[in-house]
């Protein structure tokens, strides 16, 4: 049957058959337990793996070190893929345009707490810098309320914040949230307070701004689901060798690095140890779900909170290829301002909890 025929000799197409139950998300139903029975199994698979399979000694350190990458790292894929799946579909109900044009209606510090909130649950990544940075301009939102967004979205990453609280419980992962979002508030507070938007790129102004319209069409369940499954998908393509990147360092610093060595230079005693993390982590282009492997062995080991934490919010929020990115729109006034309060917030803050942890 093609469809119902009309007096004027049209026929009507049939319309597409409803999804059945497997297509509209019943799959989930089957995907979940058997996630969950792969995830009680990682432990002793890794345990058989290097100690019998290989033949590795217990206790060694060749032994310890393979031990930790073969459970730590399909643990921490799998954490992976079921975070970003949830944040994904949710993440369907906003859009880039909601989030700048929500913030374009606020101002003072309100603007700049809102969009320090907003940063932890909008996709934002460094290759999107650029044109984030624009449209959040061009349609009005104030310098510094952008710059507490673009520094909130890498900072208090929502993948890492959900890692951290599978790994660490929920004090950690709350600390971490809240420091974050004051380091973007703060931050992004000062920035509007200087005035500074006479060190942006001349060309950015001058680019027309075209509003974007929405189709108005509401998603179902099941689309919503399939776009979530597509981004979890390009997601893990993208960050799955940085995670086992950090996971093999990780190995090393659980397997080889002596606890004494590590407590001596990131511990409460060494008093430069917050700085230096700091310095350490601005060069490394990795995702946060890549650094909390390490950060995990750190405190393991023996450094102290606000040392592994300051480590951790350099590499996400003071990338390196971030800011060479921002270079195409910033001037290196602005850029050198940018780099610096956030700086001097990651490091008060490190010392603030090595003294109070």
């Amino acid at each position: 049957m093609t469809g119902e025929s009309y007096g004027c000799g049209c026929t009507a197409p049939t319309p597409a058959p409803a999804p059945g139950f497997w297509r509209s998300g019943g799959w989930l139903l089957a995907a979940l337990p058997a996630w969950f029975a792969l995830y009680l199994t990682l432990k002793p698979m890794a345990d058989w793996l290097a100690f019998h399979a290989l033949g590795l000694k217990v206790g060694s350190r060749l032994g310890e070190a393979v031990a930790f990458f073969v459970y730590d790292g399909p643990k921490v894929l799998l954490l992976l893929g079921l975070v970003v799946l949830g944040v994904s579909f949710v993440q369907t109900f906003i859009s880039p345009e909601r989030t700048r044009d929500l913030l374009a209606k606020r101002t003072g510090a309100w603007s700049n707490l809102l969009a320090s909130l907003l940063g932890i649950a909008t996709p934002f990544c460094s290759c999107s810098a650029v044109p984030l940075f624009i449209g959040f301009v061009r349609v009005g939102v104030p310098l510094g309320a952008t710059f507490s967004f673009l520094i909130s979205a890498p900072m208090v990453n929502e993948v890492a914040l959900f890692l951290l609280l599978s790994l660490f419980g929920w004090r950690i992962a709350l600390l971490y949230a809240a420091t974050g979002v004051a380091i973007a508030f703060v931050s992004g507070w000062i920035i509007g307070k200087l005035r500074m938007e006479r060190h942006l790129e001349p060309w950015v102004m001058e680019i027309p701004f075209e509003a974007s319209v929405a189709d108005g069409r509401s998603m179902g369940f099941s689309e919503r689901l399939d776009l979530a499954v597509q981004a979890t998908r390009d997601i893990l393509v993208k960050v799955w060798l940085y995670v086992l990147a950090g996971i093999a360092v990780g190995a090393f610093l659980h397997g080889y690095v002596p606890a004494e060595l590590l407590a001596r230079f990131m511990g409460k005693s060494a008093w430069w140890s917050v700085p230096l993390a700091v310095i350490i982590g601005v060069p490394l282009y990795a995702n946060a779900a890549g650094i909390i492997p390490i950060v995990q062995v750190l405190l393991a080991k023996g450094a102290a909170l606000g040392t592994a934490l300051a480590f951790m919010m350099a590499v996400a929020g003071l990338s390196l290829p971030e800011t060479v990115i921002l270079r195409k729109v910033l001037r290196p006034m602005l850029i050198a301002t940018f780099l610096g309060v956030v700086t001097v917030g990651i490091v008060i803050v490190g010392y603030l909890f090595n003294l109070v942890m």
